[in-house]
């Protein structure tokens, strides 16, 4: 209680650490901040030009393209956290080493970064959904507590890498390869249920209970009217709720226990 006090207390040096990162990061750019919107867009390019030519993996996916938009934009957000989460100890050791603060600002506004560059590409999301003739919809307001939940879910993970990080340097290294794995298992450019047909019952079982897979599904269902509940995995919002819950939880203790070594070396 006493650490989330003086977590709380910082709550302002989290938002202007993170409003700083986020301004610079794109300064020596000649497009400056529009690479928040272009890389995402850039990335659900070549993955249609792959999945949705080449593979064919659009046949039976209505409105394929906000479909795999969707999957992109919203994987791309725990994909990004995650791998600004490992570096957050490890790529700030002279502030760490210079200033007494709770080490979790570091993970935290990681965190929120990645979370305001969502936020600006999916002002762009919504413009292809439309653009796509999807119709604008109450549905659309699922978006809110879907998103709280992802980012409870991606806060808890970044802690949890941010220690590993902090200890190994070659965790930084292996990442990306986990993240690609995790990336094709989460229905990202393809509808999984497709597969889960005709899986065994415990494989079937394991890839519905994908937390990425299910944040994807809840946006989906929020934005594109032809994904109907029936077709979302089984308990969607009991189950993000509880991997919110669950990595929230084990992230923030897991990172507290190790609170006096970030920094010694």
């Amino acid at each position: 209680p006493e650490y989330t006090r003086r977590l709380w207390a910082r709550r302002h040096f989290i938002a202007a650490f993170a409003t700083a990162r986020l301004t610079s990061m794109y300064t020596t750019a000649r497009l400056g901040q529009l690479w928040q919107v272009m890389t995402p867009l850039l990335n659900a390019g070549v993955y249609y030009l792959i999945f949705g030519l080449l593979l064919h993996t659009s046949r039976g996916v209505p409105n394929f393209i906000p479909f795999l938009c969707t999957g992109i934009f919203v994987f791309t957000f725990t994909q990004s956290t995650v791998l600004a989460g490992t570096r957050a100890i490890s790529g700030n050791l002279g502030l760490v080493r210079a200033l007494h603060f709770p080490r979790a600002c570091l993970p935290i506004a990681y965190t929120l970064i990645q979370l305001q560059q969502l936020l600006f590409s999916m002002g762009v999301l919504a413009a292809i959904v439309l653009l796509c003739g999807v119709p604008l919809t109450w549905h659309w307001l699922l978006m809110i507590p879907a998103l709280l939940l992802q980012s409870v879910f991606n806060t808890g993970l970044a802690m949890v890498l941010a220690r590993i990080g902090a200890r190994s340097a070659d965790t930084a290294q292996l990442m990306p390869f986990v993240l690609r794995t995790w990336m094709y298992a989460s229905g990202v450019f393809y509808n999984i249920s497709v597969f889960t047909q005709h899986a065994p019952h415990v494989v079937a079982v394991a890839l519905n209970a994908n937390p990425a897979l299910i944040y994807i599904d809840l946006m989906r269902y929020a934005l594109i009217d032809t994904v109907r509940a029936g077709t979302l995995p089984a308990h969607v919002w009991p189950m993000a709720l509880g991997w919110a819950l669950l990595s929230g939880a084990v992230g923030y203790v897991f990172f507290w226990k190790a609170e006096e070594e970030y920094g010694r070396g």
